[in-house]
């Protein structure tokens, strides 16, 4: 276990330029991320199933392009994990649930297929949430074992972490992506909603796929060369950009958020939080908060029941669906999810249609913003990764056993593309700091985020 203050993630991009000269091939990266794992897997629990030999003969026949110079995408090479709420033709897919064990549909995700086609090697799949909900997994915290990974990309995340791979695919309804990727010092992409084709995984409103990834330049080239194959949603433009990661740029004006998370952020976390925005003020970024502009407080208050409204619009979306799961494998699905199941069941029509018209009027408020800022920033998790040793028998269920998405649920009710940065850390735990922009701004976050990574030094603490 490497302390967070000297981890140096791995990266993909800059070992391209000695695939081209020979000096290194995707076959010898390959079997170094495989080293890592045979050493660290058995603490930290990211993976459902590893398909090496799958992977070794894809990463020959990458190497064999990149010879010839014909590689088929940037990412031609990279070994890429996959959540297992995904399907993937030559892995299982059961969804860290024990009704869907030995689950195997035998077929891709698009986004899956998305990333054959691209060259990249299909390596894993990854430890999720039950169902992507709160039941946590076995994966541990890369940084300490006694810590959640966060949820429901609980794998994904500390697969990027762990330096076991370089990307990883997660997906998130309300925190799934953003919070587990701050927990576990990832770089990782939230995108409009509809940016990446979900393929079959559209049954809820809000649900998105997205890329965790050791750096920044990583995490956009996954993601751009998804959406220039697979595309996004039925319905959706999709996510677009340029082709190579954005330049970075310079933002001039930031609205900071606080949401309703910032009563329960500790004094620790919030002093690093602060000592990041005076950076950003010392470099001539003009930051607006509630209290400066009555429009950001509108904002403030239109997302300020956001966990709420989140929990609402998805656990009526989720009802039927599940209800089918426990019905037909009542043994098969966890007291926690169940618990979920019974306040959806207790919930009537109106409740979501009150729901849904809280969503609009907050997308509608923040649109009006767009011309006050570059972009919003705020903290990724309320702090450092909880202590999780389990529920304990005869206790009531933790509530969030994967942490609490209180910060990400208003990028998630406002189908806005966020980005999250790993600038600090607390008590020697990674903690992330997000930016969000308008929907169809993933490029414009990104360009940002990449000004962050470079013009803020990190706080450790």
């Amino acid at each position: 276990m490497t302390a967070y203050q000297d981890y140096k993630p791995l990266t993909f991009h800059d070992v391209v330029p000695r695939f081209r000269d020979g000096s290194d091939t995707p076959r010898a990266y390959l079997e170094r991320c495989l080293e890592t794992i045979a050493r660290r897997e058995p603490v930290v629990k990211a993976f459902t199933a590893i398909n090496e030999k799958g992977a070794r003969e894809a990463a020959d026949a990458s190497t064999a392009r990149w010879k010839a110079g014909q590689p088929l995408s940037p990412i031609d090479g990279m070994p890429v994990a996959i959540k297992d709420l995904l399907e993937t033709k030559d892995m299982p897919t059961e969804m860290g649930c024990e009704a869907f064990r030995g689950n195997f549909p035998k077929r891709d995700n698009a986004a899956v297929w998305a990333l054959r086609q691209a060259g990249a090697l299909i390596l894993a799949k990854t430890v999720t949430a039950e169902m992507g909900g709160s039941h946590p997994g076995a994966t541990t915290n890369p940084f300490d074992p006694a810590r959640t990974p966060g949820g429901s990309s609980s794998g994904s995340a500390a697969a990027v972490g762990a330096n076991m791979v370089p990307a990883a695919i997660g997906t998130q309804v309300g925190g799934s992506i953003i919070r587990p990727a701050a927990y576990c010092g990832n770089f990782a992409l939230k995108p409009s909603q509809g940016g990446l084709n979900r393929g079959e995984r559209q049954a809820t409103s809000m649900s998105t796929h997205g890329p965790h990834a050791g750096c920044l330049e990583d995490m956009w080239q996954v993601a751009i060369e998804i959406a220039r194959r697979a595309g996004g949603d039925r319905g959706s433009v999709g996510l677009m950009g340029p082709s190579a990661p954005p330049a970075a740029a310079k933002p001039e004006r930031l609205i900071v958020l606080e949401t309703e998370g910032w009563s329960i952020v500790d004094d620790a976390t919030k002093a690093g939080f602060e000592a990041v925005l005076e950076q950003l003020r010392r470099a001539g970024v003009a930051l607006i908060r509630r209290a400066d502009h009555k429009w950001v407080d509108s904002l403030e208050r239109s997302v300020a029941d956001g966990r709420a409204i989140c929990n609402s619009v998805t656990s009526w979306e989720n009802r039927w669906y599940q209800r089918g799961i426990v019905d037909q494998n009542p043994d098969g699905v966890s007291a926690r999810a169940k618990a979920t199941l019974a306040k959806a069941e207790a919930m009537m029509p109106d409740d979501y249609r009150v729901a849904l018209l809280a969503r609009q009027t907050a997308q509608a408020t923040h649109a009006m913003l767009a011309p006050l800022a570059d972009a919003a920033i705020t903290l990724a998790c309320p702090g450092p990764a909880p202590l999780w040793s389990g529920d304990v028998p005869g206790q009531p269920l933790a509530p969030r056993p994967t942490g609490d998405f209180v910060f990400n649920a208003p990028s998630s009710m406002l189908f806005a593309p966020v980005v999250t940065v790993p600038l600090m850390s607390v008590g020697g735990m990674p903690v992330g700091v997000q930016v969000m922009g308008q929907q169809g701004e993933d490029a414009r976050m990104t360009a940002l985020a990449r000004w962050l990574a470079t013009a803020v030094k990190p706080i450790f603490g």
